[in-house]
């Protein structure tokens, strides 16, 4: 199997067709396999870049907490580029991988041809903070206790998945396979080192005023937590386009594979045919 190497940790990574490099980051629930939609059509202009994050098999799961964090996320990526020898990349991230994205802008500017931020900003809420934590952490004993496949049944089914199971019942139901496959401790290591300690959209507006390369904000109009977040960067970050895909929840990829496809090749071949990030 392929890996790049991170400081010590071997991530799962896979490459696919040729021209410009761009770099998907997934969310916590998914894995690389869920950027397979976008491989497929985006390998034909660019070069696909997917993993695993630490903690997802077959990536290596370390098993202390102090493994896991915001910055090392980001330096993961660093090292997935560097292993494909990758200089610049356009950088594609969902929700968990959104944060991730976002923070790799900000740490990494001379890695970045542009960046795509996808459901990101679930726990900026202040109002809804101390709930969020809360639940987290419950979830924490629940997988550790119970297991993937029991907090799935829960965790996918809730107001910010709908959507993905009405319009496509198949394609849920093999997010949630996926899901019940994921490792309990790498999940739950994941949650305590990355969700519950992570700076909120909210905390990181120094950072994105000083972003410049072009970046693309999409959000579903039905994943609540998301709108303001996506609304904030994009009034933060100087040159932030905005895309609302209607009655759609989180994972906007997944639900809606031939809109999320054309947006960011739109926004693609914008930055790619004007040299808006050289």
């Amino acid at each position: 199997m392929p890996f790049a190497l991170s400081n010590g940790i071997n991530l799962y990574t896979e490459a696919t067709g040729t021209g410009e490099p761009i770099i998907f980051i997934h969310e916590f629930a998914g894995d690389h396999r869920d950027w397979e939609l976008q491989v497929r059509r985006l390998s034909r202009s660019h070069r696909c870049i997917t993993f695993n994050a630490r903690g997802y098999p077959p990536s290596d799961v370390p098993e202390d907490v102090e493994q896991y964090s915001q910055q090392i996320a980001v330096e993961d990526i660093a090292a997935v580029l560097r292993h494909h020898g990758v200089e610049r990349a356009h950088v594609v991230g969902l929700s968990m991988g959104g944060y991730a994205a976002l923070n790799f802008g900000i740490s990494h500017p001379e890695m970045l041809l542009s960046i795509a931020i996808c459901g990101a900003g679930h726990g900026s809420d202040p109002a809804r903070r101390p709930q969020f934590l809360d639940d987290s952490k419950a979830m924490v004993t629940k997988m550790l206790s119970d297991g993937m496949e029991a907090v799935g049944k829960t965790y996918l089914s809730g107001p910010t998945r709908r959507r993905f199971a009405e319009k496509d019942a198949r394609g849920a139901a093999e997010f949630a396979d996926r899901f019940a496959s994921h490792s309990a401790l790498g999940a739950a290591l994941t949650t305590r080192g990355c969700q519950l300690r992570r700076k909120t959209i909210y905390d990181l507006a120094a950072g994105m005023a000083d972003i410049k390369v072009p970046v693309l904000i999409v959000a579903g109009d039905d994943d609540d937590p998301c709108l303001d977040p996506a609304l904030f960067m994009k009034r933060n970050i100087p040159d932030a386009r905005l895309a609302i895909f209607p009655r759609t929840t989180h994972s906007v990829n997944l639900e809606e594979p031939e809109l999320f496809n054309r947006v960011l090749l739109d926004f693609l071949a914008s930055v790619d045919s004007n040299g808006e990030a050289r």
